[in-house]
């Protein structure tokens, strides 16, 4: 079930209004290619070479949180449902923050990294890059993210908060890359999703607010023990 809510929250992270308008800049930035007749003008091998390499970056830098987040929570085990129970709130207000009925000015700060003054090279260059973009850019995956880390400090073992942190990678990186590729051949794509961020952003945010009310009243991991009964992967 967690698994599920964190490759959703990577999908749904991807389309926040202040990333996937950027995307097609980040993937010029990748590739050291201008947008040329509303296009990206590079060769299908090169540009997913570049976007896997972006994507590990950040994947690199996700699960590392992810693990120290697991590690301070097995650090207090003792206290696992309190813990539970005060980052299920804290994933509620996150909730209820993107959906629009909050309004935390102190959520809603950024900080980016300046891509403008340099281009990427290479496949090393890009892993830098994705790198750079895990630990920079708030509150774009701010939120979510921080929602997906509080899950993964109420995990049992310090793997599983690894996996849901990976997993939650895997949910950013796949439509990244598969419109890296698309945009080789129009970003028109870009330009009629863009309408639906605003809707996107609060699917999100009531997404996470279900998430927050499963983990505070511990039915979380009653529906994983009973969706596990009935999955044909166990043993």
């Amino acid at each position: 079930m967690s698994v599920i809510f964190a490759f959703v929250a990577g999908a749904l992270s991807f389309f926040s209004p202040c990333i996937f308008p950027l995307v097609p800049a980040y993937v010029a930035h990748l590739t050291g290619t201008p947008i040329r007749e509303n296009r990206i003008r590079v060769g299908k091998r090169e540009i997913l070479m570049r976007s896997l390499a972006f994507i590990g970056g950040f994947s690199v830098i996700f699960v590392l949180m992810g693990a120290t987040a697991s590690a301070i929570g097995q650090m207090l085990v003792q206290y696992r449902e309190f813990i539970e129970k005060l980052a299920g709130l804290f994933i509620i207000i996150f909730g209820l923050q993107m959906a629009g009925i909050l309004s935390f000015r102190l959520l809603m700060k950024e900080k980016r990294w300046d891509t403008s003054t340099s281009k990427a090279k290479g496949w090393l260059s890009s892993i830098f890059v994705g790198m750079a973009f895990a630990a920079g850019w708030t509150p774009c995956v701010g939120l979510t993210l921080s929602s997906i880390l509080l899950l993964a400090s109420s995990t049992e073992t310090l793997y599983s908060g690894m996996v849901l942190l990976l997993v939650y990678s895997l949910g950013l990186g796949v439509p990244f890359l598969l419109l890296s590729l698309a945009m080789t051949k129009s970003l028109q794509i870009v330009k009629n999703v863009n309408r639906w961020l605003p809707l996107l952003s609060k699917v999100n945010g009531w997404l996470l607010v279900v998430l927050g009310v499963l983990l505070y009243t511990g039915q979380m991991a009653k529906i994983s023990a009973l969706l596990s009964s009935y999955s044909i992967f166990s043993f």
